[in-house]
């Protein structure tokens, strides 16, 4: 494992702040975005009208007591164990402000704000750094036993590994406290291994997005699942009012039966267009082409010869994808694609021809 300098968020050269959304800004509004994992299509109508319909009582202050409820009831938790949040990016600068930790240690490759977070925060933080050869698997006890903080990503962004939930619950230790960030398991048919609504993992804290799969990244809403006591030092260092009125009323809409039973079916949805695009990817095997599997999130992660080069011969024919270059543990040659539906995954994967055609050109000898 390595440890770093605090208070740096481009540790090792990486540029931690660096997410998908920056690939489709500009110049790249224009293009097909498998950048991004947000679900296309989104925020459905319904969803959209709810929000809008929230809009007549701005004047007054949020009050996110219904909100909360119904995120607890949807869990089967109390409401003391919940904490809304503005996304759940900002869920990463409450733990990194308010928690008193010696040895904090985050699972790479994973989504990079709670390493940023924590650095900004004045921590040192360490890595433990899952590798391709294992298939990005977390070994438990690659983690140290000292550590006092662990954060780790299920399904993990970029990866799109599920982990076992009995490996991550024996992460478990006292005085140690196990955050997992589920913001893409209600991308899971039937949420397999979710540890949210557990009360029997000491120190666990889940936190929860609804920006994923409800297309809400421009409102901000997530939540917090934990002890009461966390949660109430969380809650502490929050700013007055964190969640507007807006967010709450899709909080407390998009965790409802009908969006639940929704949810499930955009799950099994996603499943089947990502089985076409892995399927797809592995054609590709012979120009060098990899898939990390197998994938369970609504995103894949691929490893491509010259990746840099792949990117943006991609961009030139249209479309954007993520880079891996700025994940700790991954390196200029992984791709993350986001999974959309079948016309644009053909689209996609025809582009992707053309442009591993070329590169095999470019790099022949002359």
């Amino acid at each position: 494992m390595d440890t770093h300098t605090p208070m740096h968020t481009e540790a090792d050269g990486l540029d931690l702040r660096h997410h998908g959304d920056a690939e489709v800004r500009d110049d790249g509004a224009a293009l097909v975005d498998l950048a991004v994992n947000v679900r296309a299509g989104t925020p459905p109508a319904w969803l959209r009208e709810h929000v809008a319909a929230s809009l007549g009582s701005l004047a007054a202050y949020p009050d996110g007591r219904a909100a909360r409820a119904a995120v607890a009831a949807r869990h089967g938790l109390p409401v003391e164990r919940v904490l809304l949040t503005a996304g759940a990016a900002e869920a990463f600068v409450l733990l990194a402000r308010a928690l008193k930790v010696r040895r904090p240690v985050v699972v790479h490759p994973q989504f990079t704000e709670p390493e940023a977070a924590l650095r900004d925060a004045g921590h040192t933080v360490g890595r433990v750094l899952l590798r391709a050869a294992d298939g990005f698997r977390l070994d438990p006890a690659a983690v140290p036993e000292d550590a006092d903080l662990v954060v780790v990503g299920n399904p993990t962004n970029p990866t799109s590994v599920l982990h076992p939930a009995d490996v991550l619950a024996s992460l478990a230790r006292p005085g140690r406290t196990l955050v997992v960030d589920e913001a893409f398991m209600d991308a899971v048919p039937g949420e397999r291994e979710a540890l949210a609504g557990r009360t029997d993992v000491p120190g666990l804290v889940v936190l929860r997005s609804l920006t994923k799969t409800w297309g809400l990244a421009g409102l901000r809403i997530g939540y917090v699942l934990a002890d009461p006591e966390t949660v109430a030092g969380l809650e502490r260092a929050q700013p007055l009012w964190p969640v507007s009125t807006p967010a709450l009323a899709a909080a407390e809409a998009c965790v409802a039966p009908r969006a639940l039973a929704e949810a499930a079916h955009a799950a099994h949805r996603v499943a089947a267009d990502r089985d076409r695009l892995v399927a797809g990817l592995t054609l590709f095997a012979g120009a060098g082409v990899r898939v990390v599997g197998p994938a369970e999130g609504p995103f894949v992660l691929v490893g491509v010869p010259d990746g840099a080069a792949v990117r943006h011969r991609l961009r030139d024919l249209g479309y954007a994808v993520r880079r891996g270059d700025t994940f700790p543990g991954l390196g200029g040659g992984w791709l993350r694609l986001a999974v959309r539906d079948r016309a644009t995954t053909e689209g996609f994967l025809s582009a992707l021809e053309r442009t591993l055609t070329a590169t095999a050109t470019a790099t022949e000898p002359a």
